[in-house]
């Protein structure tokens, strides 16, 4: 933790900010030490420079779906080149000079692989929360950033000050949630009027066969199953039919004989994958069977989050004709 985030935190109970004790600090990082609330006596422990603003109790849903991404972001890691246009990928229209100067809020951070873009485009400050152990990854993979925070936190339970972000995104993250529209609503106040907020989430259009198919597996199956065990699945799954069909069909027919494609299943999602490595391609597919909650939302549902008095020039996008994209801008009083 850097002593700057300081400016950013408030208790989510009152809204005060938090004063630091009890502060060890080595080399610019706080290592540990103590945030309190002196009016409402609330206390949140800095552990391994990450702070960690976890609930006492979480329900069974919530518990599970962090244990289970917490084990994928710290088991997948690693970050790669690619990650960069993928991720201008899901939130177009916005681009990477948008970033520069501004206080950026990262709903969801996984390992901090787009905590790392946002740093590269300029960001002024970026702050990263996530419910899960993917933090411990986060934080290793974004401590030398002098900009770039981590903390442990609930989306609905957020410790950080309203209207003090520029731009806000929530990328691959609401749709696991219980209720994905209120996880966007909470994000909503911390953006101030005139910053943008953004999102991406799954589509129920041409995901039938996931929704009818896949999803009841995972829900009986693969989202019980012993997570190592569940590794060895999906690393099976990936080599067996997802590598060889995306590096010996997908790619080579998208690249040298594209009007067949359009004879290909799923060919827009499965297309753009296929420039991905083993690894990539594995932690998809643990990804897409490792949750207990995946919400797969129709265009008019998604677009109603955006329809808001509060929400100026919404902006709904079709992304591989599987997932949807969102935009809109926080509107200023006089608008």
């Amino acid at each position: 933790m850097k002593r700057s985030l300081l400016e950013y935190l408030v208790c989510f109970e009152c809204q005060r900010p938090l004063q630091l004790s009890e502060a060890r600090e080595v080399a610019g990082e706080i290592e540990s030490g103590v945030l309190r609330c002196d009016a409402c006596a609330m206390r949140a422990p800095v552990i391994a420079g990450i702070p960690r603003f976890v609930p006492p109790s979480l329900g069974e849903e919530e518990r599970i779906t962090a244990l289970a991404f917490g084990y994928e972001w710290t088991h997948f890691a690693e970050l790669t080149d690619q990650y960069e246009q993928q991720f201008l990928d899901w939130i177009a229209p916005v681009s990477a000079k948008e970033f520069r100067g501004k206080v950026v809020l990262d709903g969801g951070c996984g390992k901090g692989r787009h905590l790392v873009c946002s740093a590269r485009f300029g960001a002024k400050e970026v702050i990263g929360f996530d419910l899960s152990q993917a933090v411990e990854s986060a934080y290793a993979n974004t401590r030398h950033f002098p900009n770039v925070h981590v903390i442990q936190a609930d989306i609905h339970r957020l410790p950080l000050r309203r209207e003090s972000f520029d731009f806000a995104y929530s990328v691959g993250v609401l749709h696991h949630l219980p209720s994905p529209r209120k996880g966007f609503e909470a994000i909503l106040p911390l953006v101030r009027p005139g910053g943008r907020v953004s999102a991406w989430v799954y589509g129920r259009e041409n995901n039938g066969w996931i929704v009818h198919l896949v999803t009841p597996l995972r829900r009986v199956i693969t989202a019980r199953m012993p997570l190592r065990l569940l590794d060895v699945l999906s690393g099976l799954i990936t080599a067996l039919c997802l590598y060889p069909a995306v590096k010996l069909v997908y790619r080579p027919v998208n690249r040298f004989a594209k009007p067949l494609s359009r004879f290909l299943f799923y060919n827009d999602y499965l297309a753009y994958i296929a420039r991905f490595s083993f690894r990539e391609l594995h932690s998809i597919v643990f990804d897409h069977l490792v949750a207990p909650t995946a919400h797969y939302l129709r265009r008019e549902e998604f677009q109603s989050w955006f329809v808001r008095e509060d929400l100026c020039e919404p902006l709904i996008a079709w992304h591989n004709r599987n997932s949807w994209r969102g935009t809109a801008v926080r509107c200023s009083s006089r608008d």
